[in-house]
């Protein structure tokens, strides 16, 4: 199975990192997210990945072409020229790299990389976001549904506290710590889907989010498996302060591998 991650777009609410490297190559804890995001797919087994590129792309590409420097020791012999990796610990994925445009939309983007997913069953994630969400049992559920595409539905974390007043009172009586909401769920952007669900985009600008979800879900092809465990998009730096603290705690917990 393939897992397809998007890391095309601009990442414009992350602009403090994101003028100099596309989102996904926004690090925490020393590496990239879109590592991260690999990494909780390997531990369900899913080690072969489409990287649907765009803005910044280029980067994306040199970070895989020099992954041997990233992850060795190395040492140089000068004289000779000769470079000797060291204690290499190399990761088992086979990655492919597809250019799906600038300005394409989200939709735009899968339609792009239909020839790699063709032959069956696909994941599909956004490049900013980490969970703990069981992948393998999401697509036996999606299986079992047999709806073209399943959607993970998360609850957000809680951005504002309440304030406890009464209507009229000019005093506040207490703050009170928001919790995650029992009501609210979201996309969580971690997909399972069928090739044919894709022959509901029509074109590049268009966002998967909109029509072709919609016309899933109008035609009851659109599944939603409730996750109620951990999930954080990094969206703002605050998000990315966040998950850096939850990687230096030693326990962050998205790191389902060892």
């Amino acid at each position: 199975m393939k897992a397809v991650i998007l890391a095309g777009g601009y990442g414009s609410r992350l602009s403090e990192e994101t003028t100099v490297r596309p989102k996904p190559m926004v690090e925490v804890g020393g590496r990239p997210i879109l590592w991260h995001i690999m990494k909780i797919y390997e531990a369900h087994g899913i080690t072969d990945f489409v990287i649907c590129c765009g803005y910044k792309g280029y980067m994306i590409k040199q970070y895989f072409a020099d992954y041997y420097l990233h992850s060795s020791d190395l040492r140089f012999d000068l004289a000779s020229n000769r470079m000797d990796l060291l204690n290499h610990r190399p990761e088992a994925w086979t990655v492919t790299l597809v250019d799906t445009g600038l300005t394409s939309g989200t939709g735009g983007r899968l339609r792009r990389i239909r020839e790699h997913v063709a032959e069956g069953t696909f994941c599909v994630t956004y490049g900013d976001g980490v969970t703990d969400a069981p992948i393998g049992k999401i697509v036996e559920f999606h299986r079992e549904q047999g709806a073209l595409a399943t959607l993970t539905a998360v609850q957000p974390p809680a951005r504002f506290g309440a304030l406890d007043f009464d209507p009229g009172e000019t005093r506040i009586r207490a703050f009170k710590e928001k919790k995650q909401g029992s009501d609210t769920w979201v996309n969580g952007g971690f997909f399972v889907m069928e090739p044919a669900a894709l022959d509901t985009i029509t074109a590049d600008e268009q966002m998967w989010e909109a029509a072709p979800m919609e016309n899933l879900a109008e035609r009851d092809q659109l599944a939603v498996y409730k996750h109620r465990g951990f999930w954080r998009c990094m969206d703002h730096l605050s998000d990315k302060m966040t998950l850096e603290s939850l990687w230096e705690s030693g326990s962050p917990p998205w790191k389902v591998w060892e």
